[in-house]
Protein backbone atom coordinates (compact mmCIF):
# COMPACT_ATOMS: atom_id res chain seq x y z
CA UNK A 1 0.00 0.00 0.00
CA UNK A 2 2.98 2.49 0.67
CA UNK A 3 3.84 1.85 -2.53
CA UNK A 4 0.89 2.60 -4.28
CA UNK A 5 0.87 5.95 -1.89
CA UNK A 6 3.64 6.74 -3.48
CA UNK A 7 2.90 6.39 -7.06
CA UNK A 8 -0.54 8.19 -6.34
CA UNK A 9 1.78 11.31 -4.48
CA UNK A 10 4.07 11.44 -7.75
CA UNK A 11 0.64 11.29 -9.92
CA UNK A 12 -0.41 14.06 -7.62
CA UNK A 13 2.47 16.45 -7.85
CA UNK A 14 2.84 16.07 -11.65
CA UNK A 15 -1.04 17.13 -11.90
CA UNK A 16 -0.58 19.66 -9.97
CA UNK A 17 1.89 21.35 -11.99
CA UNK A 18 1.10 24.26 -14.18
CA UNK A 19 0.43 21.82 -17.24
CA UNK A 20 -0.87 18.99 -15.52
CA UNK A 21 -3.48 16.85 -16.20
CA UNK A 22 -5.89 15.89 -13.27
CA UNK A 23 -7.29 13.22 -15.60
CA UNK A 24 -3.87 11.21 -14.63
CA UNK A 25 -4.52 10.59 -11.04
CA UNK A 26 -7.61 8.27 -11.68
CA UNK A 27 -5.52 5.13 -12.25
CA UNK A 28 -3.04 5.79 -9.47
CA UNK A 29 -6.14 6.73 -7.34
CA UNK A 30 -8.34 3.55 -8.10
CA UNK A 31 -5.49 0.85 -7.75
CA UNK A 32 -4.71 2.75 -4.30
CA UNK A 33 -8.43 2.31 -3.75
CA UNK A 34 -8.09 -1.47 -4.66
CA UNK A 35 -6.79 -2.19 -1.26
CA UNK A 36 -10.74 -2.03 -0.30
CA UNK A 37 -10.81 -5.86 -1.91
CA UNK A 38 -8.03 -7.04 0.90
CA UNK A 39 -10.13 -5.27 3.59
CA UNK A 40 -12.80 -7.13 2.25
CA UNK A 41 -11.30 -10.45 1.92
CA UNK A 42 -9.41 -10.13 5.63
CA UNK A 43 -13.04 -9.21 6.87
CA UNK A 44 -15.78 -11.61 5.23
CA UNK A 45 -13.20 -14.42 5.07
CA UNK A 46 -14.42 -16.17 1.64
CA UNK A 47 -13.36 -19.50 0.62
CA UNK A 48 -10.33 -19.22 -1.80
CA UNK A 49 -12.23 -22.00 -4.28
CA UNK A 50 -15.07 -18.97 -5.15
CA UNK A 51 -11.40 -17.28 -6.65
CA UNK A 52 -10.46 -20.00 -8.72
CA UNK A 53 -13.98 -20.94 -9.94
CA UNK A 54 -14.41 -17.55 -11.11
CA UNK A 55 -10.86 -17.59 -12.93
CA UNK A 56 -12.05 -21.03 -14.34
CA UNK A 57 -14.97 -19.34 -15.66
CA UNK A 58 -14.27 -16.69 -16.74
CA UNK A 59 -10.86 -18.32 -19.08
CA UNK A 60 -13.54 -21.09 -20.59
CA UNK A 61 -15.57 -17.99 -21.35
CA UNK A 62 -12.59 -15.71 -22.58
CA UNK A 63 -11.46 -18.66 -24.89
CA UNK A 64 -14.95 -19.84 -26.19
CA UNK A 65 -15.40 -15.78 -27.14
CA UNK A 66 -12.20 -15.68 -28.91
CA UNK A 67 -12.03 -18.75 -30.98
CA UNK A 68 -15.60 -17.86 -32.18
CA UNK A 69 -14.03 -14.44 -33.26
CA UNK A 70 -10.70 -15.90 -34.52
CA UNK A 71 -12.12 -19.28 -36.38
CA UNK A 72 -15.98 -18.52 -36.91
CA UNK A 73 -15.64 -14.86 -37.82
CA UNK A 74 -12.19 -14.94 -39.47
CA UNK A 75 -11.08 -11.89 -37.74
CA UNK A 76 -7.53 -12.33 -37.55
CA UNK A 77 -6.29 -10.31 -34.80
CA UNK A 78 -9.16 -10.59 -32.40
CA UNK A 79 -9.85 -9.20 -29.12
CA UNK A 80 -12.68 -9.61 -27.46
CA UNK A 81 -14.57 -6.32 -26.79
CA UNK A 82 -11.32 -4.35 -26.07
CA UNK A 83 -7.43 -4.44 -27.53
CA UNK A 84 -6.36 -7.84 -28.69
CA UNK A 85 -2.88 -7.47 -27.27
CA UNK A 86 -4.40 -6.22 -23.75
CA UNK A 87 -7.08 -9.48 -24.03
CA UNK A 88 -4.45 -11.83 -24.62
CA UNK A 89 -2.20 -10.70 -21.89
CA UNK A 90 -5.17 -10.57 -19.27
CA UNK A 91 -6.17 -14.38 -21.20
CA UNK A 92 -2.41 -15.88 -20.09
CA UNK A 93 -2.67 -13.84 -16.76
CA UNK A 94 -5.71 -15.70 -15.66
CA UNK A 95 -4.37 -19.24 -17.29
CA UNK A 96 -1.11 -18.54 -15.21
CA UNK A 97 -3.49 -17.59 -12.25
CA UNK A 98 -5.63 -20.93 -12.29
CA UNK A 99 -2.08 -23.11 -12.47
CA UNK A 100 -1.82 -21.55 -9.28
CA UNK A 101 -5.34 -22.74 -7.85
CA UNK A 102 -4.44 -26.00 -8.58
CA UNK A 103 -2.83 -26.29 -5.11
CA UNK A 104 -6.28 -25.58 -3.31
CA UNK A 105 -8.20 -28.66 -4.94
CA UNK A 106 -7.07 -32.19 -4.31
CA UNK A 107 -6.80 -35.33 -6.04
CA UNK A 108 -8.53 -35.15 -9.54
CA UNK A 109 -10.52 -31.72 -8.82
CA UNK A 110 -7.28 -30.47 -9.58
CA UNK A 111 -8.31 -30.93 -13.47
CA UNK A 112 -10.81 -28.17 -13.15
CA UNK A 113 -8.23 -24.83 -12.59
CA UNK A 114 -5.78 -26.84 -15.19
CA UNK A 115 -8.14 -26.96 -17.48
CA UNK A 116 -8.86 -23.23 -17.10
CA UNK A 117 -5.13 -22.74 -17.22
CA UNK A 118 -4.93 -24.40 -20.73
CA UNK A 119 -8.56 -22.22 -21.54
CA UNK A 120 -6.32 -19.01 -21.02
CA UNK A 121 -3.44 -20.09 -23.17
CA UNK A 122 -5.58 -21.29 -26.23
CA UNK A 123 -7.21 -17.77 -25.40
CA UNK A 124 -4.28 -15.94 -25.69
CA UNK A 125 -2.82 -17.79 -28.45
CA UNK A 126 -5.89 -17.06 -30.74
CA UNK A 127 -5.40 -13.19 -30.36
CA UNK A 128 -2.59 -13.41 -32.10
CA UNK A 129 -1.02 -11.51 -29.24
CA UNK A 130 3.60 -11.86 -28.95
CA UNK A 131 4.55 -10.19 -25.53
CA UNK A 132 2.67 -13.01 -23.52
CA UNK A 133 5.65 -15.46 -24.83
CA UNK A 134 7.89 -13.64 -22.71
CA UNK A 135 5.44 -13.91 -19.87
CA UNK A 136 5.46 -17.94 -20.24
CA UNK A 137 9.30 -17.96 -20.42
CA UNK A 138 9.76 -15.91 -17.01
CA UNK A 139 6.60 -17.96 -15.63
CA UNK A 140 8.17 -21.27 -16.89
CA UNK A 141 11.62 -20.26 -14.50
CA UNK A 142 9.01 -19.51 -11.85
CA UNK A 143 7.68 -22.64 -11.74
CA UNK A 144 10.48 -25.04 -12.14
CA UNK A 145 12.08 -23.00 -8.85
CA UNK A 146 8.59 -23.96 -6.93
CA UNK A 147 7.76 -26.88 -8.89
CA UNK A 148 7.73 -29.40 -5.52
CA UNK A 149 4.44 -27.07 -4.21
CA UNK A 150 2.89 -28.44 -8.08
CA UNK A 151 2.82 -32.14 -6.29
CA UNK A 152 1.26 -35.09 -7.81
CA UNK A 153 1.48 -36.13 -11.12
CA UNK A 154 -1.71 -34.66 -12.18
CA UNK A 155 -0.79 -30.73 -11.89
CA UNK A 156 2.81 -31.64 -12.81
CA UNK A 157 1.40 -33.10 -16.26
CA UNK A 158 -1.17 -30.48 -16.68
CA UNK A 159 2.01 -27.87 -16.45
CA UNK A 160 3.61 -30.06 -18.93
CA UNK A 161 0.76 -30.18 -21.02
CA UNK A 162 0.48 -26.50 -21.37
CA UNK A 163 4.21 -26.75 -22.14
CA UNK A 164 3.20 -29.21 -25.44
CA UNK A 165 0.24 -26.90 -26.11
CA UNK A 166 2.91 -23.64 -26.57
CA UNK A 167 4.96 -25.91 -28.59
CA UNK A 168 2.59 -27.48 -31.05
CA UNK A 169 0.75 -23.64 -32.11
CA UNK A 170 4.17 -22.90 -33.81
CA UNK A 171 3.54 -26.09 -36.13
CA UNK A 172 -0.33 -25.57 -36.55
CA UNK A 173 -0.54 -23.16 -39.62
CA UNK A 174 -4.56 -22.70 -38.09
CA UNK A 175 -3.02 -21.14 -34.96
CA UNK A 176 -1.01 -18.18 -36.76
CA UNK A 177 1.67 -18.44 -34.12
CA UNK A 178 4.62 -19.28 -37.38
CA UNK A 179 3.23 -16.67 -38.94
CA UNK A 180 3.21 -13.84 -36.31
CA UNK A 181 7.15 -15.47 -35.77
CA UNK A 182 8.49 -15.18 -39.00
CA UNK A 183 6.80 -11.77 -39.04
CA UNK A 184 8.28 -10.46 -36.37
CA UNK A 185 11.94 -11.29 -37.57
CA UNK A 186 11.40 -10.15 -41.11
CA UNK A 187 10.40 -7.07 -39.38
CA UNK A 188 13.70 -6.54 -37.24
CA UNK A 189 15.26 -7.23 -40.20
CA UNK A 190 13.54 -4.08 -42.42
CA UNK A 191 14.38 -2.07 -39.58
CA UNK A 192 18.10 -2.79 -39.33
CA UNK A 193 18.27 -2.64 -43.27
CA UNK A 194 16.48 0.81 -43.70
CA UNK A 195 13.94 -0.78 -46.16
CA UNK A 196 10.08 -0.42 -44.10
CA UNK A 197 10.08 0.51 -41.23
CA UNK A 198 6.27 1.06 -40.09
CA UNK A 199 5.49 -2.50 -39.14
CA UNK A 200 4.38 -3.87 -36.23
CA UNK A 201 7.98 -4.14 -34.48
CA UNK A 202 9.39 -0.98 -36.35
CA UNK A 203 7.30 1.00 -34.86
CA UNK A 204 7.72 -0.33 -31.52
CA UNK A 205 11.76 0.25 -32.47
CA UNK A 206 11.20 3.65 -33.58
CA UNK A 207 9.60 4.41 -30.58
CA UNK A 208 12.11 2.84 -28.31
CA UNK A 209 14.83 5.06 -29.92
CA UNK A 210 12.77 7.98 -29.92
CA UNK A 211 11.91 7.69 -25.93
CA UNK A 212 15.80 7.46 -25.09
CA UNK A 213 16.52 10.38 -27.35
CA UNK A 214 13.66 12.39 -24.96
CA UNK A 215 14.85 10.40 -21.22
CA UNK A 216 18.32 11.93 -22.19
CA UNK A 217 17.06 15.72 -21.53
CA UNK A 218 15.07 14.73 -18.60
CA UNK A 219 16.66 11.82 -16.91
CA UNK A 220 15.47 12.11 -12.84
CA UNK A 221 11.71 13.96 -12.81
CA UNK A 222 10.67 13.48 -16.54
CA UNK A 223 8.84 15.77 -18.68
CA UNK A 224 4.97 16.95 -19.57
CA UNK A 225 2.79 15.71 -21.67
CA UNK A 226 3.08 19.16 -23.54
CA UNK A 227 7.13 18.79 -22.88
CA UNK A 228 7.24 15.61 -24.44
CA UNK A 229 5.25 16.49 -27.32
CA UNK A 230 7.18 19.55 -28.69
CA UNK A 231 10.52 17.47 -28.46
CA UNK A 232 8.96 14.87 -30.78
CA UNK A 233 7.61 17.50 -32.99
CA UNK A 234 11.18 18.94 -33.04
CA UNK A 235 12.69 15.62 -33.91
CA UNK A 236 10.12 14.41 -36.55
CA UNK A 237 10.90 18.00 -38.36
CA UNK A 238 15.08 17.57 -37.67
CA UNK A 239 14.35 13.96 -38.84
CA UNK A 240 16.00 12.62 -36.09
CA UNK A 241 12.65 10.48 -35.91
CA UNK A 242 10.00 9.57 -37.90
CA UNK A 243 7.01 11.15 -38.43
CA UNK A 244 4.82 7.97 -37.47
CA UNK A 245 6.09 8.45 -33.74
CA UNK A 246 3.48 11.52 -33.37
CA UNK A 247 0.45 8.73 -34.25
CA UNK A 248 0.85 6.85 -31.04
CA UNK A 249 -0.18 7.92 -27.33
CA UNK A 250 2.32 6.00 -25.72
CA UNK A 251 5.86 4.41 -26.63
CA UNK A 252 4.87 0.18 -25.92
CA UNK A 253 7.07 -0.30 -22.94
CA UNK A 254 6.35 0.44 -19.83
CA UNK A 255 9.78 1.62 -17.96
CA UNK A 256 10.48 3.87 -21.10
CA UNK A 257 7.14 5.22 -20.37
CA UNK A 258 7.74 5.66 -17.12
CA UNK A 259 11.06 7.21 -17.75
CA UNK A 260 9.74 9.55 -19.81
CA UNK A 261 7.33 11.15 -18.32
CA UNK A 262 8.41 10.39 -14.29
CA UNK A 263 12.31 10.29 -14.85
CA UNK A 264 14.04 7.57 -12.53
CA UNK A 265 11.96 8.94 -9.62
CA UNK A 266 8.79 8.02 -11.46
CA UNK A 267 10.48 4.46 -12.51
CA UNK A 268 11.35 3.40 -8.93
CA UNK A 269 7.62 4.52 -7.57
CA UNK A 270 6.23 2.36 -10.67
CA UNK A 271 8.50 -0.59 -9.95
CA UNK A 272 7.79 -0.49 -6.54
CA UNK A 273 4.00 -1.27 -7.26
CA UNK A 274 5.66 -4.38 -9.24
CA UNK A 275 8.68 -5.72 -6.97
CA UNK A 276 6.98 -4.74 -3.22
CA UNK A 277 3.77 -7.19 -3.70
CA UNK A 278 6.28 -10.14 -5.36
CA UNK A 279 8.52 -9.93 -2.49
CA UNK A 280 5.22 -10.11 0.04
CA UNK A 281 4.27 -12.87 -2.07
CA UNK A 282 7.41 -14.91 -2.00
CA UNK A 283 7.82 -14.13 1.53
CA UNK A 284 4.06 -16.40 2.46
CA UNK A 285 5.42 -18.90 0.15
CA UNK A 286 7.14 -20.08 3.55
CA UNK A 287 3.93 -20.52 4.92
CA UNK A 288 1.95 -23.93 3.74
CA UNK A 289 -1.72 -22.04 4.06
CA UNK A 290 -1.04 -19.56 1.58
CA UNK A 291 1.28 -21.31 -0.80
CA UNK A 292 -1.36 -21.14 -3.67
CA UNK A 293 -2.29 -17.44 -3.42
CA UNK A 294 1.03 -16.97 -3.17
CA UNK A 295 2.37 -18.35 -5.97
CA UNK A 296 -0.75 -16.81 -8.00
CA UNK A 297 0.40 -13.45 -7.11
CA UNK A 298 3.82 -13.84 -8.05
CA UNK A 299 3.02 -15.22 -11.51
CA UNK A 300 0.60 -12.06 -11.58
CA UNK A 301 3.34 -9.68 -10.69
CA UNK A 302 5.59 -11.22 -13.06
CA UNK A 303 3.13 -11.24 -16.09
CA UNK A 304 2.21 -8.07 -15.85
CA UNK A 305 6.81 -6.87 -16.00
CA UNK A 306 6.99 -9.15 -18.86
CA UNK A 307 3.72 -7.72 -20.56
CA UNK A 308 5.41 -4.15 -20.02
CA UNK A 309 8.63 -5.30 -21.83
CA UNK A 310 6.52 -4.59 -25.30
CA UNK A 311 3.23 -2.51 -24.32
CA UNK A 312 2.53 -0.23 -21.86
CA UNK A 313 0.05 -2.80 -20.02
CA UNK A 314 -1.17 -0.51 -17.67
CA UNK A 315 -2.42 2.05 -20.14
CA UNK A 316 -5.99 0.73 -20.03
CA UNK A 317 -7.85 1.08 -16.99
CA UNK A 318 -9.23 -2.82 -17.43
CA UNK A 319 -5.94 -4.05 -17.22
CA UNK A 320 -4.85 -1.56 -14.56
CA UNK A 321 -7.66 -2.31 -12.27
CA UNK A 322 -7.24 -6.61 -12.93
CA UNK A 323 -3.79 -6.20 -11.42
CA UNK A 324 -4.56 -3.85 -8.82
CA UNK A 325 -8.02 -5.92 -7.71
CA UNK A 326 -6.39 -9.44 -7.63
CA UNK A 327 -3.43 -8.44 -5.79
CA UNK A 328 -5.20 -7.48 -3.44
CA UNK A 329 -7.50 -9.78 -2.81
CA UNK A 330 -4.23 -12.44 -3.65
CA UNK A 331 -2.83 -10.35 -0.41
CA UNK A 332 -5.92 -11.02 1.57
CA UNK A 333 -6.25 -14.28 0.59
CA UNK A 334 -2.18 -14.55 2.10
CA UNK A 335 -3.00 -13.26 5.07
CA UNK A 336 -6.40 -15.01 6.04
CA UNK A 337 -4.35 -18.63 5.16
CA UNK A 338 -1.70 -17.90 7.46
CA UNK A 339 -1.45 -19.35 10.66
CA UNK A 340 -2.93 -17.55 13.70
CA UNK A 341 -0.60 -16.01 16.51
CA UNK A 342 -1.18 -17.22 19.71
CA UNK A 343 -3.97 -15.58 22.37
CA UNK A 344 -1.87 -13.05 23.97
CA UNK A 345 -2.93 -14.97 28.06
CA UNK A 346 -1.53 -17.87 26.27
CA UNK A 347 2.04 -16.01 25.37
CA UNK A 348 1.94 -14.41 28.20
CA UNK A 349 0.76 -17.61 30.85
CA UNK A 350 3.54 -18.74 33.13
Amino acid sequence: MTAFGIFLLLAAVAAAAPDGRARNLEKPLRMLLAASAMLTVLVYRPGRKALWWGLIAGAFAGAAFIAYQRWGLGMERPGGLINAITFGDLMLCMGLLCLAGTLDFAGRAAIWPGLGALAGLVGSIATGTRGGWVAILFSMLLLVRYGHVLRGRLRKGLALLGLALLVSTYFIPQTGARDRLDQGISDVRQYVDGEQRYTNVGVRIELWRTALRVIERHPVMGASERDVRQQLEHMVETGESRAFVLEFEHFHNDILQQLVYGGIVGLLAWLGTLVAPFLFFWRQMRHPGAAAPALAGMLLTLSYFSFGLTEVIFWSTRAAMFYALMLFVLVGFCLAGRPSAAPAAARTAP
